[in-house]
């Protein structure tokens, strides 16, 4: 092979390379677990009033939302069975909370591999006029299929001005390499409230 042979061998590889990276490169979709645009599953329990429903998500994936004595779960599969059965179908706070109907979806190239949402925790020790708890705003990353669905990073919202850049700065640097189970999840950038309602137990 002569030089000039090998220097337009590296060209090429070098384009197929970038052009590699283009397709991979980082970005965000959204949808909706508004419970008009999901599929409710059964009715409402008479005993608790705790409910389910399973939502469209990105490439194929569905979003389920549960909902027990005012704490809810989200996870993510390609049905409704698969999503119960991954470990953030069985992540619990403690405190009373609720999850916003926004869904980011970080993508690489065109495949989704973890999601952000805001979460609203409540502060027993924060009461309102009316008695009932303030709550206090984080972000939670969760890592996608291939592998199991579990929290990957918390970010408190309020204590952290630019909560949603550091939410996706995370979601692309621990979400695929993180591992349920045995990696702890991430307090990202300043730890407020939130976080701490959140890891109480």
């Amino acid at each position: 092979m002569n030089r000039m042979t090998s220097i337009g061998l590296a060209v090429l590889m070098a384009c197929i390379g970038l052009n590699s990276a283009a397709a991979q490169s980082m970005g965000s979709t959204y949808s909706s677990t508004a419970p008009r645009d999901c599929r409710q599953i059964g009715k409402p329990s008479e005993l608790d009033g705790s409910t389910t429903r399973v939502c469209p998500g990105k490439d194929g994936l569905v979003v389920l939302i549960a909902e027990d004595d005012l704490r809810e779960v989200v996870s993510v599969g390609r049905n409704r069975k698969v999503a119960a059965e991954e470990p953030a179908a069985k992540v619990w706070f403690a405190p009373f909370n609720s999850s916003e109907t926004t869904v980011e979806w970080r993508t690489a190239g065109t495949k989704p591999f973890a999601i952000i949402q805001r979460w609203h925790i409540a502060d027993g020790s924060d009461p309102d006029k009316q008695g009932r708890p303030n709550t206090k705003a984080m972000l939670v990353v969760t890592r996608l299929p291939p592998g199991p669905v579990c929290h990957v990073a918390y970010v408190d919202a309020i204590a952290n001005p630019a909560a949603n850049e550091l939410a996706r700065k995370a979601a692309d640097e621990f979400a695929r390499g993180f591992t349920c189970g045995k990696d702890e999840v991430k307090v990202i950038g300043t730890r407020g409230r939130a976080v701490e309602l959140a890891t109480m137990r």
